[in-house]
């Protein structure tokens, strides 16, 4: 067996129409499918990366909040690809959303910072 790459990383949030906006209009990740599933009462969003890898954006009633951020067990943090940190930190502060210092990995000499989604998901930006 080999793991060719990522296809993809799901999210539960908390509020279904404003993670949807976060994720499609201001991350402008493009949304392929949608879909409303009355038996769970819960959204699935499909959503898709430029390099073809994707984002499951869900929506349960009553799901609990994060323990603790971000070294809760499970997933730590979701790291986005980008050409310039720089940039994209500008870009995301100019939508209100409050974004770390940008740092310089001591192993590979890149820059990289994090923010965090809506319901405090820990997101990182980490340059190419």
């Amino acid at each position: 067996m080999q793991l060719l790459g990522i296809h993809h990383v799901a999210i539960i949030c908390s509020n279904y129409p404003r993670s949807k906006h976060f994720y499609s209009e201001i991350l402008k990740l493009t949304i392929i499918n949608e879909h409303y599933r009355a038996e769970r009462q819960s959204y699935k969003l499909d959503l898709a990366l430029p390099d073809g890898s994707q984002l499951e954006l869900f929506s349960f009633n009553d799901a609990p909040s994060r323990p603790s951020y971000p070294e809760a067990q499970g997933l730590r943090h979701l790291a986005f690809k980008v050409s310039s940190v720089e940039n994209s930190k500008t870009y995301l502060e100019s939508h209100g959303i409050d974004v770390e210092e940008i740092r310089v990995d001591e192993t590979t000499g890149k820059k990289f910072t994090f923010f965090a989604d809506l319901d405090g998901l820990p997101l990182e930006l980490y340059a190419l």
